[in-house]
C-alpha cells in the first residue's frame, strides 16, 4: 500500500481558547471482551488484560473530573462486552435525547439499556429511531451543526430523522475507508468551530463539503489515526486524546488547545477509543453519580 503524505493543516495564527464544563455518561468496561469481529479492527484471537482496561478506563474518569467535567455512571451489563462504548447508543442536544438503532444485532440489546436509562434520568421522551443510527458513533455536534456519518453503519436516513427530532442542521458525510467505520473514528470536534479530520476517510463530495465549511480543520497524520487519535473529547480548550497520538497533539499546541493524553490502547482491540467510551449530556437532567 502507498502512503501519501497528509495534507498540512492551514497556517492559523492561535487563538484564546476556553474550557466549558461538561456531563459525560459512561459505562465501566466490567465485561469489556473481544468475542465477535464486526469492524476492522476487532480479532477475538487476540486476548484483553481486562484488568489494564479497567486501569485505563478509570485514568480517563479521574481526568475528566480533574478538568472539571462531570461524569455520570450507566450499570455494565453481562454480556455486552461492547457496553462500554457507550456513546454510539445515544444523542443528546439541548437536553433532548435520542436512543440508537444498531446495525449488527450483537449490540442492540446495548441501545434498549441506554435508552431505559435515559428515560428514566431526565429524559423521558428520548425513544428509539426508526432507521439505524448508531448515536455520537456517527453523530457528531459542531456547534447549532450536526455532521452525520454514513457508509458502514447509520442508514443515510436516519440524518432527516435527526434533523427533525432536534431541529439542527444535518450535514451528511459519506466514509469510504472500513478502518474508519463510525465518523467519530475519522473526524474529532474541537469546539463550536474547529474540528480535526481525516482526508482519506471520506468520499470526494464529503471531503468538498468539510473544506468548504471548516477551512481552518486540523488535518489529521495516519499515524495519530491508527491509534484512534480522533477520537478525541474537548470542552473548548482542553483535548483528551490517545497518549501515542503525538502528531496531533503537537497541532492542537499549535492551535491554542491544551491536548491532555491519556493511554487508552486497550480499547483499540476492539477499535473503541475515548470519544467511544463517552457520551455528551448536553442540556444534563440527571445528578453526578460518585462512585468511581
Amino acid at each position: 500500500m502507498t502512503l501519501t503524505a497528509p495534507e498540512p493543516s492551514p497556517a492559523v495564527t492561535p487563538v484564546a481558547r476556553a474550557a466549558t464544563t461538561r456531563s459525560y455518561l459512561m459505562c465501566p468496561p466490567t465485561y469489556f471482551d473481544v468475542v465477535y469481529a464486526i469492524n476492522e479492527w476487532m480479532d477475538p484471537a487476540v486476548g484483553v488484560d481486562i484488568d489494564l482496561a479497567m486501569a485505563q478506563w478509570l485514568e480517563l474518569v479521574r481526568t475528566y473530573r480533574s478538568l472539571g467535567h462531570h461524569v455520570t455512571l450507566i450499570e455494565p451489563v453481562a454480556g455486552l462486552p461492547d457496553m462500554v462504548f457507550v456513546t454510539d447508543s445515544g444523542l443528546v442536544v439541548d437536553g433532548v435525547a435520542m436512543g440508537a438503532r444498531y446495525r449488527s444485532a450483537l449490540r442492540a440489546v446495548e441501545a434498549e439499556h441506554v435508552l431505559r436509562w435515559l428515560n428514566a434520568n431526565g429524559y423521558p421522551e428520548a425513544r428509539a429511531p426508526e432507521f439505524v443510527n448508531e448515536g455520537e458513533g456517527d453523530f457528531l455536534v459542531v456547534g447549532d451543526v450536526i455532521l452525520a456519518g454514513t457508509g458502514f453503519r447509520s442508514d443515510p436516513r436516519s440524518h432527516p430523522e435527526v434533523a427533525d427530532r432536534l431541529g439542527k442542521e444535518v450535514l451528511t458525510l459519506n466514509l469510504i475507508d472500513p478502518t474508519y467505520y463510525h465518523l467519530n473514528t475519522a473526524l474529532g470536534v474541537l469546539d463550536d468551530t474547529t474540528i480535526a479530520y481525516l482526508p482519506k476517510a471520506f468520499a470526494p463530495d464529503s471531503l468538498t463539503l468539510l473544506r468548504a465549511r471548516f477551512p481552518d480543520a486540523l488535518i489529521a497524520d495516519e499515524a495519530d489515526t491508527a491509534w484512534l487519535g480522533l477520537n478525541l473529547v474537548s470542552d473548548g480548550y482542553n483535548v483528551v486524546l490517545a497518549a501515542q497520538a503525538t502528531g496531533l497533539a503537537a497541532q492542537l499546541s499549535a492551535r491554542g488547545f491544551r491536548p491532555v493524553p491519556v493511554d487508552f490502547a486497550e480499547f483499540r482491540k476492539s477499535g473503541g477509543g475515548i470519544k467511544c467510551a463517552t457520551l455528551e449530556l448536553r442540556g444534563a437532567r440527571v445528578r453526578t453519580k460518585q462512585r468511581w
